[in-house]
C-alpha cells in the first residue's frame, strides 16, 4: 500500500510530507499534480499538505478544494481510504466538505510561527494509534488562518460525537482557551470525519520527525499510518 502527496501551486510542505513518509517512515510515497484526476494505484493514503494553495486567494483552500484531483480524493475517502490535511491542507478539508467547519483568521490577525503543544485525545484512529491517550507533542504551527469555527449547535455534535483528535494544551496536558494560540474554539488543532479515515489539522507533524529538526514527536503519526497500512 502507498501513499500520495498532492502538489498544488503554492504548496511549499509537500516535500517535507514526502520526506518524513518515504525517508523517515519507509512508506512508499510519490507526489500527483492537483491537475491529475486519479490517485496512483495501491494509494492508501492521499496527503494535502501545507502552504498557500493558489496563493490564498478568494479564502485559503477555496480555489484547491475545486481541482480535479478532489473528486478523485473525495472518491478515496468515501471507500475508507485515509486523507490527511496539515495546515493548508486541513483548510481545503473544509472547503471541499470532507470535514466540517472553517478555519479564520488567528485571533491576534497575525501569521503565527512557533513550537506548539498538543494534547493526543484520541489514539483509535489509523493516525494516532502509535501514540497514548493523552499525550502532550509538540508540533510547530505556521498560520494566519487557523481559527477552528463551527456555530455552537454544529460544535456539541462535533464534540459529542468525539472527533476532536488534538487539541492545544499546556506541558501538563491541561486544555482550555488560555493555551490556543489562534483563538482556535474548545482548543481544537485537530479533527476527524465521524467515519476517522479522515483527518485535517493546523500543526505540521512532518516538521517534527526527526530528532535532527529539534523534535521527533510527529514520527508518531507517520508510524501509526505505516501500522494501519500493514495491518489490512
Amino acid at each position: 500500500m502507498k501513499a500520495a502527496v498532492v502538489v498544488f501551486p503554492g504548496s511549499n510542505c509537500d516535500r517535507d510530507v514526502l520526506h518524513a513518509l518515504r525517508d523517515v517512515a519507509g512508506i512508499e510515497t510519490s507526489a500527483v499534480w492537483h491537475k491529475e484526476t486519479s490517485l496512483p494505484e495501491n494509494t492508501a493514503l492521499a496527503v494535502l499538505p501545507g502552504g498557500f494553495s493558489y496563493g490564498d486567494y478568494l479564502r485559503s483552500g477555496a480555489m484547491a478544494a475545486r481541482s480535479p484531483i478532489l473528486d478523485a480524493v473525495r472518491d478515496h475517502a468515501s471507500r475508507g481510504g485515509l486523507v490527511l490535511g496539515i495546515c493548508n491542507g486541513f483548510q481545503i478539508l473544509t472547503e471541499a466538505g470532507l470535514l466540517p467547519g472553517a478555519l479564520l483568521s488567528n485571533s491576534s490577525l497575525e501569521f503565527i510561527c512557533s513550537p506548539c503543544l498538543l494534547k493526543v485525545e484520541r489514539t483509535d484512529t489509523p493516525f494516532t494509534n502509535a501514540y497514548r491517550t493523552g499525550t502532550v507533542v509538540q508540533f510547530p504551527i505556521a498560520h494566519h488562518e487557523g481559527l477552528f469555527f463551527l456555530p455552537d449547535e454544529e460544535l456539541k455534535d462535533l464534540e459529542n460525537h468525539g472527533q476532536v483528535v488534538f487539541r492545544y494544551a499546556s506541558a501538563d496536558g491541561t486544555t482550555g482557551a488560555e493555551f490556543s494560540p489562534n483563538g482556535a474554539l474548545n482548543g481544537i488543532a485537530g479533527i476527524v470525519n465521524r467515519e476517522g479515515n479522515v483527518l485535517g489539522l493546523m500543526p505540521h507533524p512532518e516538521r517534527a520527525s526527526e530528532d535532527l529538526l529539534g523534535c521527533s514527536d510527529g514520527l508518531g503519526m507517520w508510524n501509526s499510518i505505516k501500522s494501519w497500512m500493514e495491518g489490512r
